[in-house]
């Protein structure tokens, strides 16, 4: 079993996707964060439907850096209400889950 985590979130543009991912790195609360090819977005937000292009962005880390991440991304996010959510890391390749775990302790 392993503690690694997935979390997912997305940013309306590449600099301040980057940013993030520079700040998670380089603090080792994630072992790799992707930005992904913008994405358009369909929604409800305030009785209305909307749409934006976003960029996805993946986040590898451990449970144990959850609500650290989570404040980071609240403070460096442009919206009122990021989208943050997790996935639980049950499987995977053992060497690529030891790594994330070596790289954020």
């Amino acid at each position: 079993m392993t503690h690694a985590i997935l979390i997912i979130t997305n940013f309306p543009d590449n600099k301040s996707a980057s940013a993030l991912a520079q700040e998670l790195v380089d603090t080792r609360l994630a072992a790799c964060v992707n930005i992904l090819p913008p994405c358009i977005s369909v929604y409800r937000w305030q009785d209305k439907t909307e749409s934006a292009e976003e960029l996805p962005v993946f986040i590898k880390t451990q449970q144990k850096h959850y609500n650290h991440v989570e404040q980071i991304i609240n403070a460096m996010h442009p919206y009122e209400l990021p989208e943050i959510i997790v996935v639980p890391v049950t499987g995977g390749l053992p060497a690529y889950l030891h790594w994330i775990i070596h790289e954020t302790t």
